[in-house]
């Protein structure tokens, strides 16, 4: 290759990466992107982004490293720059990735929104937040039921989750159950897609998103947007939805990219208001007008559902809970958590005597996850190894804490209840009114 190309290492973690790389780099003579390197997914690492997505100037595809090695590639093949190409981090953590770029003789730096967002020629509507577990699955089911609600045609995209064969899930669509299984989905990915597929909507996601983009104008009058972690959107929004967490107050300007989306935002909702303490409320309200004093504010509570509450009273319980938000979410509770005290469990149980295979891994990367259990789903031996973690536990029965009924991929020989949120708003304008009032000036 011309030695005059500037060799670029691409810093993510199968997702955001891949999407700057074809917004910006694919097809590109002006770049030569010798590597990915890969963090917070297991069992990224290794693999190739493969030639049939990389396009004519990489035949050989693009392989990923650990993000471990970064220094070392950097020096070995003399890399000009380093694009941060990933969610959900405090800024002294990218700083400090920064500092090893800086080190090592690298240029770090950053890509901004509109260069990588792709253009619709229909409405877009974005939910995006500020950390991950804010809650904005719950904002999109709301957004989506009300467009349907005013027979709009809807087609969610969500942020990707690219964990299986990459050239293959190109372009996903889920509209029924059996999507989830002919596609191989991971729990990760079931957790977000299964929900939209159980109110009749249609989602996609993928890897490619200018591809998933074009085939899903085709089937809907108004595209959603269903962010992942704290990321920008892929896709340009006209109403922009952002959601702010109370139980973690001061993240909203502390972690990147949350605070790029919170002065982007069109509306900021305030979620988890029923249980946060008040001068947490008011310490993000307050940080929220401060950097973007035009946003339209909703305070909402996330309504706790419960299928079995007898299942929890008096009970010795063993709590699963969502993995992202338990792992690099931060979070040290969740809905499991919640309901297990509203309805009087007798004791949380400890999971991690019982642990088994790469849960123990997950354990030594996130010590701080405590007594709770991360439904961690990346692959199949990660579900085996949570399947027997729940079996092997000495407990009365099973809280289940994540976004879909998890005991129906995996088999739970213990009683068991599903937890789960959604959302409802305690001030106006809704959601509902808000999504009106858009589709309303979008016919004008």
């Amino acid at each position: 290759m011309n030695s005059k190309k500037i060799k670029v290492i691409i810093i993510g973690a199968a997702g955001r990466d891949f999407h700057n790389f074809n917004m910006i780099f694919r097809d590109n003579p002006n770049y030569e992107v010798f590597a990915f390197t890969a963090a917070q997914i297991p069992d990224i690492a290794g693999r190739k982004y493969p030639s049939g997505l990389a396009g004519k100037l990489y035949q050989k595809g693009i392989p990923i490293y650990v993000e471990d090695e970064l220094e070392h590639l950097i020096k070995k093949h003399s890399i000009d720059e380093c694009i941060m190409s990933y969610s959900d981090l405090s800024y002294e953590t990218v700083m400090h990735i920064g500092s090893r770029v800086n080190a090592a003789g690298a240029k770090f730096s950053m890509l901004g929104s509109h260069p990588t967002m792709l253009k619709s020629t229909k409405p877009v509507i974005s939910v995006t937040a500020v950390r991950t577990g804010c809650g904005k699955s719950q904002t999109s089911r709301a957004v989506v039921r009300a467009l349907a609600a005013m027979g709009k045609k809807v087609a969610s995209i969500r942020h990707p989750m690219p964990y299986g064969d990459l050239l293959k899930q190109k372009v996903q669509r889920f509209a029924k159950y059996d999507d989830l299984l002919k596609q191989k989905c991971t729990i990760e990915e079931i957790e977000e897609y299964e929900p939209h597929i159980a109110m009749g909507s249609i989602i996609y996601s993928g890897v490619d998103y200018e591809a998933i983009l074009h085939q899903a104008e085709k089937e809907a009058d108004i595209i959603v947007w269903d962010g992942g972690n704290n990321d920008m959107s892929f896709v340009e929004p006209d109403l922009s939805i952002v959601i702010v967490d109370p139980l973690r107050p001061g993240d909203e300007i502390g972690y990147y990219p949350g605070e790029a989306n919170l002065r982007m935002a069109d509306v900021i909702v305030v979620n988890k208001v029923d249980s946060a303490y008040p001068e947490d409320i008011d310490y993000v309200l307050e940080n929220s007008r401060e950097v973007n004093p035009k946003a339209q504010i909703v305070l909402a509570a996330s309504s706790l559902l419960v299928d079995n509450p007898s299942v929890i009273r008096n009970k010795n319980v063993l709590v699963v809970e969502d993995g992202p938000t338990l792992t690099h979410g931060g979070m040290d509770i969740g809905a499991g958590t919640v309901a297990s005290k509203r309805y009087g469990a007798k004791e949380l149980i400890d999971p991690r005597p019982y642990i088994v295979g790469k849960l123990k891994e997950t354990f030594k990367k996130y010590p701080d996850i405590g007594i709770l259990l991360p439904a961690m789903g990346y692959g199949a031996q990660q579900l085996k190894d949570l399947e027997a973690t729940i079996n092997r536990t000495k407990c009365d029965s099973v809280v289940i804490g994540t976004p879909i009924n998890l005991s129906r991929y995996i088999n739970i020989r213990k009683p068991k209840t599903r937890v789960y949120y959604e959302l409802t708003e305690i001030s106006k304008p809704t959601i509902a009114e808000l999504v009106e009032e858009f589709v309303s000036k979008k016919k004008r």
